[in-house]
C-alpha cells in the first residue's frame, strides 16, 4: 500500500472516530443540559370577582314580587342612587301599600347590607341600617306607615361593587308582629330616656363627631319614632355660664340646631324633632372649674 494510501486512510479513521466521540460526549451534554435548565413559570391571574346583586324580592303567602331591580348605593355610602326603578315602585304601589294596609298585623322588614372596608359616615352604627333607613324613608314617602316597618343590618363582606357602586345591597321580608311588640317599645323608651344622648362641645364650638355608642342611641331614638307616631324627637342645648346670657342662649340654639340638622341629615324628619335653647341654665356641674365647664357644654338628646 503506497504511502498516500496510508495517509488518507488515516486521516479518514481519525475523522469517523472524532465524529463518533463527539456526537456521543455533547449529545450526552446536551440531554444535561437540558435536564437542568429552569423551566419557565406560567402565572395565571386569578379571575375578577364577579359583581354581585340582589332583586328585590319579597313574599307572603299568596302575595310576592320580584324583580332584579333594587336600590342601588355606592361605596361608603347610604344615599340610595336615583332614579329608583320603575320596577321598584311598581313593587311598591299598589301591591306592597295595599297589602299591608290589609293585613294590619304584619310588618315588611328591610334589611341593609354593608362590608366591613366601608367608611361609615352616617348617625348610624353602620352603613346597613343607614341604608335600611333610607330605603325606609322612601317606602314611607309611598305611604307606608312606618310602624309596619323595621330595619336592620348584615354584615355581607363578599358583596362585590360594579364600578364602585353596590347593585341592591337591600334584602326583603314580610313577618307577623311580634307578640310582645308593645313591651318591646316600651322598654325602648325607658333606655332612652333613662339614658339620654348627651353631646358635648368644646368653647365657642358646635360641632361634634358622635362615637359608636351615641350613633347607636340615634339608631334608638330613630326607632321610637318610626313605632309611636306621635313622640318627638326632644333637643335642648345647653352653655356654661361664660359670657353674656344672650350670647349663651344663641349657641345653645345653634348647638340644638346642628344636632337637629345631624338627625333630618340622616333621616329623620324636621316635624318630629324640637329644638330649644336653655343656655346656662341647669348646669349638671360647678362652673368654677375647667371640669366643670366642659359637663355644661352640651346638647341633650331624647324623646317625649
Amino acid at each position: 500500500m503506497k504511502k498516500t494510501t496510508l495517509y488518507l486512510l488515516g486521516i479518514i479513521v481519525t475523522i469517523v472516530v472524532g465524529t463518533y466521540f463527539y456526537l456521543s460526549c455533547c449529545s450526552y451534554c446536551g440531554i444535561i443540559t437540558q435536564k437542568e435548565a429552569p423551566k419557565e413559570k406560567i402565572v395565571s391571574k386569578p379571575p375578577l370577582p364577579k359583581t354581585t346583586s340582589y332583586p328585590f324580592d319579597f313574599s307572603d303567602g299568596d302575595f310576592a314580587y320580584t324583580t332584579q331591580d333594587n336600590f342601588n348605593f355606592k361605596t361608603s355610602t347610604f344615599d340610595y342612587l336615583e332614579p329608583v326603578s320603575e320596577n321598584v315602585r311598581n313593587g311598591i304601589l299598589p301591591g306592597l301599600k295595599n297589602h299591608l294596609t290589609s293585613n294590619e298585623q304584619k310588618v315588611m322588614n328591610i334589611t341593609g347590607y354593608y362590608t366591613s372596608d366601608e367608611h361609615n359616615s352616617s348617625a348610624f352604627p353602620n352603613l346597613g341600617l343607614a341604608r335600611a333607613n333610607a330605603v325606609k324613608n322612601y317606602f314611607v314617602s309611598q305611604e307606608i306607615p312606618s310602624s309596619q316597618i323595621n330595619i336592620g343590618a348584615k354584615l355581607m363582606d363578599d358583596m362585590v361593587p360594579d364600578k364602585a357602586i353596590y347593585k341592591g345591597p337591600i334584602g326583603y321580608s314580610i313577618e307577623e308582629v311580634s307578640a310582645n311588640a308593645e313591651d318591646k317599645i316600651k322598654a325602648l323608651y325607658d333606655k332612652i330616656t333613662g339614658d339620654p344622648l348627651i353631646l358635648y362641645f368644646d368653647t365657642a364650638e358646635a360641632s361634634i363627631n358622635p362615637s359608636a355608642e351615641q350613633r347607636q342611641k340615634i339608631a334608638d331614638i330613630a326607632q321610637y319614632l318610626d313605632k309611636v307616631e306621635k313622640a318627638k324627637c326632644q333637643i335642648v342645648g345647653y352653655t356654661d355660664s361664660q359670657g353674656s346670657r344672650k350670647t349663651n342662649m344663641r349657641l345653645g340654639q345653634e348647638r340644638a340646631d346642628f344636632a337637629k340638622d345631624y338627625l333630618m341629615q340622616n333621616g329623620i324628619s324636621d316635624n318630629r324633632i324640637k329644638a330649644d335653647s336653655k343656655g346656662p341654665k341647669d348646669p349638671i356641674a360647678s362652673n368654677n372649674t375647667k371640669e366643670g365647664r366642659a359637663k355644661n357644654r352640651r346638647t341633650v338628646i331624647t324623646i317625649k
